[in-house]
């Protein structure tokens, strides 16, 4: 009686677990299509949040290079070049990436 009641609970057991496989049948293209467009969608902004960066970026580094330069120091330009290669690496950093995904 104990044996016939084990199967029976196993046999049900197994039928839950491959329902879900026998309805959930489906090649994902609606759930992929739909996630792609979700990762689309947040490009633009994230590429003008990367230009903001940039500006902001830009900006500071403009002040810290007048700074320098009016002081006198003699690494203006090796300060100057970086804060310059900063401000091009993030503008060319997020043109790639949205050209590259999009």
């Amino acid at each position: 009686m104990k044996n016939r009641r084990q199967k029976k609970l196993m046999l049900v057991a197994v039928g839950i677990l491959f329902s879900n496989v026998l309805f959930g049948q489906g090649n994902g293209t609606a759930g992929i299509q739909e996630a792609t467009q979700m990762v689309t969608s947040y490009f633009d902004p994230a590429t003008k949040l990367i230009y903001a960066i940039g500006a902001v970026v830009g900006l500071i580094g403009g002040v810290k290079v007048y700074n320098k330069f009016s002081s006198g120091d003699p690494d203006t330009s090796k300060t100057a070049a970086s804060w310059f290669g900063a401000c091009i690496f993030l503008i060319v950093a997020a043109t790639i990436l949205r050209s590259f995904f999009l």
